[in-house]
């Protein structure tokens, strides 16, 4: 008998490593040069780096991240995520976080999937009596890692070899990413998103005021009525909007303004005192003081550093 579950085992493992090994091989080939890549599968992106990066401040949006080679590290507040080869990231709504990559080289660079989640499929699969999802503790963050199995990985080779038959995307793109997510709600994390995707859970009545922060940045947070959008008692929202997100509200909204204002000077070319302004502040110079303390440095610099980086377009 032990002898059989080893050798099961030992099957597993070969029919795991042979999917990852095909998973990077599809995105080496589809990315090419290119950091990122948008692919032609709705919602699927492709990122690859040669060599480890400093943090830096992104937003997560709902999403399930499949790393093929490297490693990757993303901070949520005090709580640090890793996610590599062997385990998957699940975002389950937009969380902004301090992302870095930390296993990286030109011989293996780190490759990664990234496919974001419809909640209205995650819905509709929850429906089924047939699926049970397992539990997780009250109060988990809206982030987390699991193993990644055989199954999820050559559902995203599956997914990816798509983009050799375009004629076939509009068709059976849905059909896999369904599978995919099928997939994510029988793993460990899988609660996650039934509880933001669940009506009347308090995850998804938290989900709502997050929502609402994201459409109306730009106005004054007034928590008696981010508490009426969500329904809930103005308590109760702060303490589960910090168990999701690892902040206060005002701090989410704070980052939220930030990371839009940094996009607008870098894309639209506005200076920094456009940007604050159109994004909700009502003083440049404490915009200055909170964008130096965010990422580090002044907004001038700071764009000009992103360009320089960036290069030309390709």
């Amino acid at each position: 008998m032990m002898q059989k579950t080893e050798v099961q085992r030992d099957m597993r493992d070969d029919r795991t490593e042979g999917a990852r090994k095909e998973l990077a091989r599809m995105i080496a080939q589809w990315i090419g040069q290119r950091e990122l890549l948008e692919t032609a599968v709705p919602g699927v992106r492709l990122a690859q780096r040669t060599a480890p990066t400093t943090p830096c401040s992104v937003t997560y949006g709902p999403s399930l991240t499949v790393i093929a080679q490297g490693r990757k590290r993303v901070a949520l507040g005090t709580t640090t995520f890793i996610y590599d080869a062997s385990h998957f990231l699940l975002t389950s709504l937009d969380l902004p976080a301090i992302a870095s990559v930390v296993e990286a080289s030109e011989k293996e660079p780190c490759l990664a999937m990234s496919i974001a989640i419809d909640m209205s499929v995650v819905r509709e699969l929850l429906a089924r009596e047939e699926l049970q999802v397992p539990d997780i503790p009250t109060n988990s963050p809206g982030m987390g890692v699991a193993e990644t199995t055989p199954d999820l990985l050559d559902a995203c080779c599956r997914l990816l070899r798509l983009l050799s038959s375009p004629e076939d995307i509009p068709i059976l793109h849905g059909l896999i990413q369904r599978e995919i997510l099928y997939r994510v709600l029988r793993s460990a994390e899988g609660a996650r998103l039934r509880a933001i995707a669940t009506q009347g859970e308090q995850s998804h009545r938290t989900a709502k005021a997050i929502a609402w922060i994201r459409a109306n940045f730009q106005q004054p947070l007034v928590m008696e009525d981010l508490a009426q959008v969500s329904g809930m008692a103005v308590s109760t929202l702060h303490h589960h909007f910090r168990a999701l997100t690892a902040m206060s509200p005002l701090q989410y909204q704070k980052q939220v303004r930030l990371q839009i204002a940094r996009k607008r000077m870098l894309l639209d070319e506005l200076d920094a005192n456009a940007a604050a302004f159109e994004v909700g502040y009502e003083s440049a110079s404490q915009f200055n003081r909170e964008y130096s303390r965010f990422f580090g440095q002044p907004p001038i610099r700071d764009v000009r550093m992103l360009r320089a980086q960036s290069g030309p377009a390709s």
